[in-house]
């Protein structure tokens, strides 16, 4: 596996991250509390596995590179519109981490009400963050691909 193989497959990661989150929201509108708890955990895993190759990839492409990021250039009149894409996705993929942990730590401890409240907002917030994250790679890698450094093993 090569380093530039890394934001393919964290696509793939916030992908199945969305599609478990959503699958999770209908199983538990439905009342299949077990289902639900199934693609939630799933949902974690896939979110924690992307973490760790997202991570991975950074420290990787700083240490042969020097830079951790690949920088959206061209074109130019598009710049402001994904930075503002990219800025938001951080944002809350950094509020998410805690959100996240306190409505697990909820829901492992049957305080189904204090879950509740939290998964109405950490939720949107979730998938928002896997969902933008898609976006953020096809605009980064597919449709304005950007001059990446040269492709390094692992």
């Amino acid at each position: 596996m090569e380093l530039k193989d890394l934001p393919l497959i964290n696509a793939l990661l916030n992908s199945c991250s969305a599609g478990l989150l959503l699958a999770g929201f209908i199983f538990i509108k439905r009342g299949d509390k077990n289902r639900h708890r199934a693609c939630m955990i799933a949902a974690l895993i896939t979110s924690t596995l992307f973490l760790t190759c997202y991570v991975i990839y950074h420290v990787g492409m700083q240490r042969v590179h020097g830079s951790a990021h690949t920088r959206f250039v061209d074109p130019a009149w598009f710049r402001p519109y994904y930075l503002a894409l990219l800025a938001s996705h951080l944002v809350l993929a950094i509020a998410i981490v805690p959100m996240v942990l306190l409505t697990v730590i909820h829901a492992a401890r049957q305080n189904w009400e204090k879950h509740k409240r939290l998964a109405r907002w950490t939720w949107p917030c979730w998938m928002y963050v896997s969902v933008t994250g898609v976006l953020i790679y096809l605009l980064l890698y597919q449709v304005f691909p950007q001059s990446l450094p040269a492709a390094t093993t692992l």
